[in-house]
């Protein structure tokens, strides 16, 4: 405002020199323009923008920080075990833009889809076997809470539980839990004292039939090396491809009568290379499977795009599973084998969320660079290169959990216990909600994602 003044008075005296060599009535007129340029405006104080003061208070919880410029906009969908609700949130204040009422409580995965419909694994009510996870029935739910597809499996030999994926076909892959009985074990060689014991199948599932039309079974692909007069004998650190029924890992504690021993807790479908990638968190493994197998190869160790069958093609995490020595252990206990699609920064790399349920209570989300070819080598280091990680202080969830590259490069980690976090690839940390529930994932939507604009085209 001084600046302006000095400037207005020089002009005043110049202006004054000129009106010396001007007629009265232009020095009237010019001394009257000045007058009213002259008027002094009244001094307006700057706005200052309103700071936002964290915590934010949502219903569920609170944003602790939120930096608009780095953190990549969009709406967070949260799957709460807690309270079994599944819920959009807005990461700018907390606010919940949509819920969805669910018939039966949380059988962990939630996701919605590019329609509008929420692809939903729920838990049957009254389970004739169950463990931390236990689903048995699929959903697909509309806006509007109505159910446009369901399908059931839960008896005395089979549960879905834990993870469901939909295939690019329509196709739904769901975890399911089979009944062995006594007979069956000790007739291969088990040596385990359980009642019962359950092992791992992938199902795939058209929702148009409701048929299984392909399965893959864990029981097909195991070795013992207790009684060579029993099938499926062999050196378990000379077939790495096969599955020791024996193993038990130094974190796992005796099973007792459940006979849970491998709880698969995670899958994802690799579109590219038709492969599947499994969570196992007893082994503390990610095991990597041939889906382009037909149902009868998938039985057996041949056929499929990999010659291999129904065997692995591949294996991370725990070496020691497989009896190999030369290979570094990653982590222990582990969900969410998160392969990056085309278009996301580290497309074809893995995010793993490896829960650190050893000494050091600490959980580490991992990116590996998976191998240009994917083999398994008898004492051979067939681990992959860990590219980026991240982990913090108090960073820490003993179950549950998992991470999602987001288009601009951050990654959203979910720790089941705490909340939610969006960091980026320099590891600061962008965006971060602490809530109140026990968060088994949590999935992050585009503002003009299909998925966001079929849901506010749908919802009345």
């Amino acid at each position: 405002m001084k600046h302006k003044l000095f400037f207005k008075v020089l002009s005043y005296i110049l202006l004054s020199f000129v009106f010396a060599c001007s007629s009265d009535d232009d020095i009237v007129m010019k001394q009257e323009e000045l007058e009213e340029e002259f008027v002094e405006e009244e001094e307006v104080e700057p706005e200052i923008p309103t700071e936002i003061v964290y915590p934010i208070e949502g219903e569920t919880g609170d944003i602790l920080r939120y930096n608009s410029s780095l953190s990549k906009e969009g709406y967070v969908l949260f799957n709460d075990a807690t309270e079994d609700r599944v819920y959009l949130m807005k990461k700018d204040s907390a606010q919940i833009i949509h819920e969805w009422q669910l018939e039966f409580g949380l059988g962990n995965d939630v996701e919605l889809m590019s329609d509008g419909k929420l692809l939903a694994s729920l838990g049957v009510e009254s389970p004739d076997f169950s463990f931390g996870g236990f689903g048995g029935i699929i959903q697909l739910i509309n806006p509007d809470n109505s159910i446009d597809w369901e399908y059931i499996l839960a008896n005395e030999e089979h549960i879905i539980h834990h993870d469901i994926e939909m295939l690019p076909n329509g196709n739904v892959l769901a975890i399911v839990w089979d009944l062995r009985m006594p007979d069956e074990l000790e007739a291969i060689g088990y040596l385990g004292n359980e009642e019962r014991v359950y092992t791992e199948s992938i199902i795939e599932i058209n929702p148009a039939t409701n048929e299984t039309v392909w399965k893959w079974d864990s029981w097909d692909h195991i070795v013992q090396d207790v009684d060579n007069s029993k099938p499926y004998f062999g050196v378990v650190a000379e077939n790495p491809q096969k599955i020791n029924i024996n193993f038990i890992d130094v974190l796992r504690e005796d099973v007792g009568p459940d006979g849970d021993i491998m709880h698969a807790n995670g899958l994802d479908y690799d579109p590219n290379t038709d492969l599947i990638y499994l969570s196992v968190n007893y082994f503390s493994e990610v095991w990597v499977i041939d889906h382009s197998t037909t149902a009868e190869q998938a039985l057996i160790d041949t056929g499929g795009n990999f010659g291999k069958g129904g065997d692995l093609i591949y294996r991370f995490g725990n070496p020691s599973a497989y009896n190999n020595m030369n290979g570094e252990r990653l982590f222990y206990n582990n969900h969410f084998p998160n392969i990056l699609k085309d278009g996301l920064p580290g497309a074809g790399n893995i995010l793993v969320y490896g829960n650190g349920n050893d000494d050091s209570k600490q959980s580490v989300v991992y990116e590996f660079m998976l191998p240009a070819e994917l083999n398994l080598i008898p004492n051979e280091n067939n681990e992959p290169e860990v590219v980026w990680q991240y982990t913090r202080d108090n960073l820490f969830s003993a179950k549950v959990s998992g991470a999602l590259r987001l288009e601009n490069g951050n990654t959203l980690i979910t720790s089941g216990s705490i909340g939610v976090i969006e960091v980026t690839n320099e590891k600061e940390v962008v965006w971060e909600f602490e809530g109140t529930g026990f968060y088994w994932r949590s999935y992050h939507y585009n503002l003009d994602s299909d998925a966001i604009l079929f849901l506010n085209a749908e919802t009345p």
